[in-house]
């Protein structure tokens, strides 16, 4: 009778082991900033063994990965990929925007204050962004047991990977030359990151965003966070956001691989050989087929205009101060009353001064009216100018329009789009400047890379067109959970099929 009991029980058991839901230990999100699609294949031979060929070699490549919104720039890629959607849902409009009139940094938030440091660089929280992300809905789906960190030198670009659930996320300050928090998370630094930042012998000053060693330090810290909080190895599936920000403000200060200097090929091969020592401290703590791994970027790079310039391929810039200027006095002069009728621009966008308007008994669909009636005469800079509030009936192509759709949040993004033309920078280049720019909607910009390694993933590619916002739903699918709340998304099938 025992035997009987016992075979029954161990049936039971196995039914009931054989219905949990099948999940990787742990998915990893590596985000490097600024890496165009070519990055892939451009260094391709300078690449060492075990790192980002390991990536191409053993991963499954989505070739023809873009960006379907505007702007391209950091905070907006970052929740991007992780929410599933573009600004008009999660409300991340750019770096910096406009929230209740005033003009914010996209994680500030009053309400919280630094941990580890003094300085307002701890003044952090994903408390702008409107959407969930792929470690909130994890964290749900698995009653919050799931671990979720995010760590860069950039605060947005671990803040808003990480989301609003996370166990905690850390970003580099150089007041302090290490990596803090804030009180979001926690009120004080854990253990093994008071010692990681001594052992990184970073002093206070020192901008480790500009180097390359930032890339080592960020992989440093994903390590020891991996460690300290065992992650793979909690009975669930936790997440790990890495974000690699030198890659950024390297290529900022001295351009793309096509500019007269190495420093974007040291930077890049850096995090090659970085990347290999991280993938193999993964083996040894989760086990090469325990994790899900993929790489993608915020955006990507457009070559400096002196550099294209050189070369005699067209390349130039529009000097949007000047030209706000030029607008206000021109809108000064047809409304009767002298102003700041354009009280800012940010990434391509004119923000109106409705209050000085108001104030004036001044019509603001007659100024926006305006305006796009005098950028347009500027044709050979900016093609297509365009209302915002008019955009899905602009004549402009379809490609543009439903980025400019994509990328608008009332209140936050500006009322005009002026969208320059391709490989000419929105702003004043001065001559013996060879950095890089992006936030534009050219391919330069909006075509990155997205590869998927490790758990369930076979070696292959494909180049159908598929999107940023594409990879949250894509990762939920494989874990079987729900997909972020302001998703607008779709699973890539390519990738969602293997498994």
């Amino acid at each position: 009778m025992k035997k009987i009991i016992l075979s029954v029980l161990m049936c039971c058991m196995a039914v009931i082991a054989s219905a949990q839901v099948e999940r990787p230990k742990l998915v990893v999100g590596l985000v490097v900033d600024q890496m165009r699609w070519d990055y892939l294949y451009y260094y391709y031979d300078k690449y060492g063994e075990g790192g980002m060929k390991r990536l191409l070699n053993e991963g499954f490549s989505c070739e023809n990965q873009m960006i379907n919104y505007l702007p391209t720039v950091t905070a907006v890629g970052h929740a991007s990929i992780y929410t599933g959607a573009g600004p008009a849902t999660h409300g991340i409009a750019s770096n910096d925007f406009y929230k209740d009139g005033k003009r914010i940094y996209c994680c500030d938030d009053p309400n919280v204050k630094g941990v580890g440091t003094t300085s307002k660089a701890g003044d952090m929280s994903p408390v702008n962004m409107l959407g969930t992300t792929i470690g909130d809905m994890l964290r749900q789906a698995t009653d919050f047991k799931a671990k979720v960190y995010g760590v860069a030198v950039k605060d947005r670009a671990a803040i808003l990977p990480a989301g609003h659930a996370a166990n905690g996320a850390f970003w580099y300050d150089k007041s302090v030359g290490g990596f803090i928090t804030s009180t979001y998370y926690m009120d004080k630094l854990p253990g093994y990151v008071v010692k990681f930042n001594k052992q990184l012998g970073m002093k206070p000053g020192y901008d480790a965003k500009v180097h390359p060693d930032g890339v080592t330090a960020t992989f440093g810290l994903a390590e020891a966070i991996m460690k300290a909080e065992k992650l793979g190895q909690n009975g669930t599936t936790d997440m790990l956001c890495i974000s690699i920000s030198p890659t950024d403000a390297i290529s900022h200060n001295t351009g793309t691989w096509f500019s007269p200097g190495k420093e974007n090929e040291e930077v890049f091969l850096t995090l090659d050989r970085d990347m290999k020592a991280f993938f193999d401290a993964l083996d040894a703590q989760v086990g090469k087929d325990g994790y899900l791994l993929f790489l993608t970027a915020d955006h990507g790079g457009t070559h400096n205009p002196n550099t294209m310039q050189e070369h005699k391929l067209p390349g130039g810039y529009s000097d949007t101060e000047a030209i706000k200027n030029s607008l206000n006095e021109m809108l000064s002069k047809k409304f009767g009353v002298e102003g700041n009728y354009i009280k800012d621009y940010i990434s391509f966008n004119f923000y109106i001064d409705r209050d000085f308007l108001a104030q004036n008994n001044i019509c603001c669909q007659k100024v926006k009216d305006a305006i796009v009636v005098e950028l347009k005469k500027n044709s050979e800079q900016f093609p297509f100018v365009v209302d915002n509030e008019q955009a899905a009936t602009a004549p402009v192509p379809q490609w543009i329009r439903e980025r400019i759709i994509n990328g608008y949040y009332r209140g936050r993004t500006g009322d005009i789009t002026a969208i320059i033309r391709p490989d000419y920078y929105d702003y004043k280049v001065e001559k013996g400047n060879y950095g890089s720019q992006h936030g534009a909607w050219i391919h330069a910009d909006t075509h990155i890379p997205l590869v998927f390694m490790g758990w369930h993933i076979k070696p292959g590619k494909t180049n159908r067109l598929t999107y940023m916002v594409d990879t949250a739903p894509t990762v939920c699918s494989m874990l079987h959970i729900q997909t972020p709340d302001a998703s607008t998304g779709n699973p890539i099938v390519e990738v969602v099929d293997q498994k």
